[in-house]
């Protein structure tokens, strides 16, 4: 029987990611006492990896597709096929950034400031080639963790972090003054996996049911009945994907009116959509928008 190694990112991305497949139709099981989750497709074999590390397994093939960011496959330079972009968050429209930050107090104002200095950071490949690409001499040092603590503790003049609107580091008393990265998460495979017909197939199936929930995310259905003398009232404001299903309710002059739109567009579209003469409205949520 052919089987397809998957690699689950633990950590941050854990609980979005087994969330996602589900929405897509894998359901994934972990055990807290297991790097081992079970899913419920007999030709998918599941294992628990850092993101940090998942591409290098990747692309030794340890594991034949995985979940990573974007970041971490710079970081490592890994030989691998980026299969697509997936972005997970539903509730933030911020990209993940890797910025450079020091202290609110620090003289220093640009790059080029840096030369001779100490930089903290878990990126730390990724940044010394960024500061060689300059030309700008700097000591970068590994981080586990706290990292914005090594600049304001003076430990390091600076520091490489990732973040969202860059709140938390500047709560932590530091000044951004420089971007080097944007990271969103990626579906990638090893080269020699991708060779191969079924498992490509398979991945392109997951990689399909992926986005399909993810778009679903934020969308949602409308459903409506309306009146025959409004309908085009109501096409006219009513936003959709191509273009909404109109039918016509039994023995009646109403026409029952669905489409898909936009789920942050909602709170203002159904007072619209009352007003132009729509009732009995219906939202409902979407598991996939294919």
């Amino acid at each position: 029987m052919n089987i397809l190694k998957l690699g689950i990112p633990k950590g941050s991305l854990e609980k979005s990611t087994i969330s996602l497949f589900e929405k897509s139709g894998w359901k994934i099981t972990i055990n807290s006492r297991s790097y081992f989750p079970d899913i419920n497709d007999k030709s998918i074999e599941c294992s628990i990896l850092r993101a940090q590390e998942m591409s290098r397994y990747v692309e030794n093939g340890t594991i034949d597709v995985g979940l990573t960011g974007k970041d971490w496959i710079e970081e490592n330079k890994s030989d691998i096929v980026v299969v697509d972009d997936l972005i997970y968050s539903k509730v933030s429209q911020n990209p993940a950034r890797w910025v450079l930050a020091v202290p609110a107090n620090s003289d220093i104002i640009e790059l080029k400031d840096l030369q001779g200095k100490k930089i903290a950071t878990e990126l730390v490949n990724f940044t010394v080639r960024y500061f060689k690409e300059k030309n700008i001499d700097v000591d970068v040092e590994f981080s586990w963790g706290a990292t914005e603590a090594k600049a304001v503790s003076g430990l390091a003049d600076a520091i490489v972090e990732v973040t969202e609107t860059g709140s938390t580091i500047k709560a932590h008393g530091l000044r951004i003054i420089h971007e080097l990265m944007q990271s969103n998460t990626q579906l990638i495979a090893n080269k020699e996996a991708y060779k191969d017909e079924w498992k490509r197939e398979k991945i392109g199936q997951i990689s399909l049911l992926l986005k399909g929930a993810l778009r679903a995310e934020n969308m949602v259905g409308i459903k409506m009945n309306v009146p025959e003398e409004k309908l085009e009232g109501i096409i006219a404001i009513l936003p959709s994907l191509n273009a909404p299903t109109v039918a016509h309710l039994y023995k009646s002059t109403w026409t029952s009116v669905e489409t898909v739109v936009d789920s942050r567009s909602v709170r203002e579209l159904i007072p619209r959509l009352i007003k132009a003469g729509a009732e009995g409205i219906i939202e409902y949520a979407l598991n996939k928008v294919i």
